[in-house]
């Protein structure tokens, strides 16, 4: 008789062992079909920790230093610890951080939340700040004064947007020498420069490739480019990506102004020069209707009436098209759109020396397209799996209909301008209107707000262990469109798990942001930061 070796005799080591080296999916799998299995399952810790990281969508960080290593147990509650907690804020408890006086009820500064930092910039003072939240006695207040003195002496020297990335310790500032014209009313700007310097001190920084990132000259515009709003650029990053996005025009000997937008990517790292560079004409009424966002370090998102996916593995070539996705939407309905990046902007360590254990997973969250048409605000919550599991062959379409990728893969919202959203991973906040409480002098203006939390992530839908309600079924919205266009039945139904908290505001949300410890919200009128914990940190 032949021997009969299976698995199931094996030690429960090397079960362990084997099971350890498969996808998370499968580890479930064995555990739930075999009550062997099930017990050495239960009884290593890795082995569930690679599920919990896998069903919440997220990558495993590496351990910076040996010596503060956190063990396997204790991250496996921290990770469980999290997604629970997300399911109960405590909106009751929470640490205001108050805003320097230079950026309280300005109405002017722009804020974002990065890596436990408020990141401040002031256009009108030309200031930047950066305040850590909750600060330990290793961080620091960093205020930088990003007037361009030293570059142009004339009087219309302008600074015009400001990146700041407390991870990698960067600030990028793109400036340029202006002119204007009391006669025509117009502006112009030239020599366009993007200064890298270090936030904690006044040089340069000192990974960067050079100290000025230089502009190439767009493909298609060898007549003089004239900037009739200068205000009207955009600088993002992420990690070793800077990007800057203008809106253009641009002169035509045979018809005047033609408007375009222009995009050029730099790996600021290695190079100072790119040819990483978009341009596409734009409808001038609707130049706002267009943004930005990357996907990862290799991938970008770019939306201008359609949903383009682009490859920027090279910049030193212009971004290669990957696919193009259509939305359920007309150029003509849109007049306004933001791509809202995830918190977890970075892989780059912090510049303290906090314990990361793990980052949201680019190929595993959520990308937010918030469009603004005439009749309503629509926010897009899209599952970025759609733009990497992608067949390129030669028999995909040039653009993907909507109903082949959008259905399953999004939910779509209907929000009032007032109600703010923030995403993390995959997990959405959103602030919205309580029943039957608008201004009766202004129905359309909202007096008060509860949040929404929403997680999109597997186990969350799987194990809901009766906290919230699990969405399953499609949701269908109707888009107003103007009165000769039929209107637009949009239906989807991509899974998530809802919980709307008790408390309610009644002052408006200047911003929500989200990150893996905290929620931000900021009042309408910038006065101040609210900071609600969602699990302990490692140190804890």
């Amino acid at each position: 008789m032949k021997p009969k070796a299976g698995f199931l005799s094996l030690a429960e080591e090397l079960q362990f062992y084997i099971l350890i080296s498969l996808p998370y999916r499968d580890i479930l799998r064995c555990s739930s079909v075999c009550k062997a299995l099930r017990q050495t399952y239960l009884s290593y810790s890795e082995l569930q920790y690679i599920v919990e990281l896998g069903g919440q969508q997220l990558l495993r960080v590496p351990d910076i230093n040996p010596d503060n290593r956190i063990s396997i147990s204790r991250r496996l509650q921290l990770l469980r610890n999290r997604a629970h907690a997300w399911f109960r804020l405590d909106v009751n408890t929470c640490t205001t951080i108050f805003l320097p006086d230079q950026f309280r009820n300005s109405g002017t500064p722009s804020i974002r939340v990065a890596n436990r930092h408020l990141c401040l910039w002031d256009n009108s003072e030309k200031s930047a700040t950066i305040l850590p939240i909750l600060p330990d006695a290793s961080q620091q207040t960093i205020e930088r004064d990003c007037y361009p003195r030293s570059l142009y002496s004339g009087p219309y020297a302008h600074t015009f947007e400001v990146f700041m990335d407390p991870a990698q310790n960067l600030i990028a500032v793109v400036h340029a020498g202006t002119g204007y014209d009391p006669i025509a009313n117009w502006g112009y700007a030239e020599m366009f420069c993007i200064d890298l310097r270090a936030l904690d001190g006044g040089g340069y920084h000192p990974q960067a490739a050079g100290h000025t990132l230089v502009l190439s000259e767009l493909p298609g515009c060898e007549e003089p480019v004239v900037e009739p709003e200068p205000d009207n650029v955009k600088l993002k990053g992420f990690g070793k990506h800077i990007a800057l996005w203008r809106t253009l025009q641009v002169n035509d000997v045979n018809d005047g102004f033609c408007h375009r937008w222009a995009l050029q990517i730099w790996d600021w790292q290695h190079s100072t020069t790119s040819s990483c560079v978009l341009t596409d004409d734009i409808n001038p009424d609707y130049d706002d209707a267009a943004d930005f966002c990357f996907l990862g370090n290799d991938r970008l998102l770019v939306f201008s009436h359609k949903l383009k996916l682009y490859s920027i593995e090279d910049t030193t070539q212009a971004p290669q098209l990957l696919a193009c996705f259509l939305l359920p939407i007309s150029a003509m309905d849109t007049g306004f759109a933001e791509c809202i990046l995830p918190m977890e902007d970075s892989l780059q360590p912090p510049m303290q020396a906090q314990q990361t254990m793990w980052t949201s997973d680019p190929q595993h969250q959520l990308f937010i397209l918030s469009i603004e048409t005439f009749f309503s605000t629509l926010v897009f919550i899209i599952s970025t799996t759609t733009f990497f599991d992608l067949d390129f062959s030669s028999e995909m379409a040039a653009e993907i209909p909507w109903n082949d990728w959008g259905p399953s893969n999004s939910r779509v919202l209907q929000n009032q301008t007032e109600c703010r959203i923030g995403v993390s991973g995959n997990r959405v906040l959103q602030a919205c209107p309580v029943d039957d409480t608008t201004d009766e002098h202004d129905p359309s203006h909202i007096t008060e707000f509860r949040l929404c939390a929403m997680d999109f992530s597997p186990l969350a839908i799987e194990r809901l262990q009766g906290v919230g309600r699990v969405v399953k079924e499609p949701s269908t919205i109707i888009i107003e469109t103007p009165d000769l266009l039929p209107q637009v039945t949009l239906t989807t139904n991509l899974p998530y798990v809802e919980v709307v908290l008790d408390k309610t505001f009644s002052y408006p949300l200047g911003g929500i942001w989200i990150d893996k410890d905290a929620v931000y919200l900021c009042h309408g009128y910038q006065s101040d930061i609210e900071v609600i914990e969602i699990t302990p940190r490692a140190g804890d």
